[in-house]
């Protein structure tokens, strides 16, 4: 029996690029409404990767995303041709996003996810200081750093790289806990935590100290604390070409110089 093809909704970032690109697409190899569409074909950079990651999250439609952007670290090359036949090749890996629960100084309480990470940072001038606990156990009595943040394996090579934290493979059962320019105490590196732990950040005089936090681009500010961890229900699904896989662009950026 010919397994019937699935069902495409190609979505773009609105660059005049993407556009291009899913007028094309969607001239080859139709269009159906993402309400309908077995798999979602996104069109850009990682960010919108992300994004339509977020609003698919939990319906069950796999993503499949072609460069169409600046970066795409977590996107397929771009190619018109044989399309069904490489999504039908494609490895999927399944993401599980962070929650992330922040108590303002008004006392306010404001939830979001993030698939890439969590990242608190100082909102002046003045070195944000932040006591640590994980699991509810205090591990750093005070970190004082530009900033500090959690990275799921997805995001452990987006602004967690840049902050000298870690790369993930994707199917790593670890969180990256890594700080900003820490200055106190200043050997910390970071930490490696399973994805099961759940880690608060207490801000330390925080009307002098602001701090603000931020779930991918959901940004909360002056917060008092911040607790985040890994969902256990939430998921979303990437499918990656097995010539490019995840796992292989891991190795590389490891082993580049």
């Amino acid at each position: 029996m010919t397994k019937k093809p699935s069902a495409l909704a190609f979505v773009s970032s609105g660059t005049p690029e993407a556009l291009d690109a899913l007028a094309a697409l969607s001239a080859e190899y139709g269009q159906v409404p993402v309400e309908q569409a077995d798999i979602i074909v996104a069109l850009g950079g990682d960010g919108f990767l992300l994004q339509t990651l977020r609003e698919t999250m939990e319906t069950g439609k796999k993503v499949y995303g072609m460069n169409r952007g600046t970066i795409g670290f977590l996107m397929n090359e771009f190619a018109l041709d044989a399309l069904p036949e490489r999504i039908g090749a494609a490895v999927a890996e399944t993401i599980r996003p962070l929650e992330m629960e922040a108590t303002t100084m008004d006392g306010e309480t404001a939830k979001a996810v993030a698939i890439n990470e969590v990242a608190l940072w100082r909102q002046s001038y003045q070195t944000a200081k932040i006591r640590i606990s994980v699991d509810g156990k205090e591990r750093l009595e005070e970190l004082s750093c530009d900033g500090v943040m959690v990275a799921t394996p997805a995001g452990s090579t987006a602004y967690n790289l840049s902050a000298h934290g870690p790369i993930l493979p994707l199917d790593a059962p670890l969180l990256a806990l890594t700080p900003v320019s820490p200055f106190r105490p200043r050997a910390w590196r970071g930490a490696l935590l399973s994805n099961r732990s759940e880690v608060r950040f207490d801000i330390l005089e925080p009307g002098k100290r602001p701090v603000n936090a931020a779930a991918d681009h959901t940004e909360v500010k002056s917060v008092q604390s911040v607790t985040v961890r890994q969902s256990r229900k939430a998921t979303a699904t990437l499918l990656f070409d097995p010539s490019h896989s995840w796992n292989e662009r891991i190795l590389k950026e490891q082993f580049r110089y």
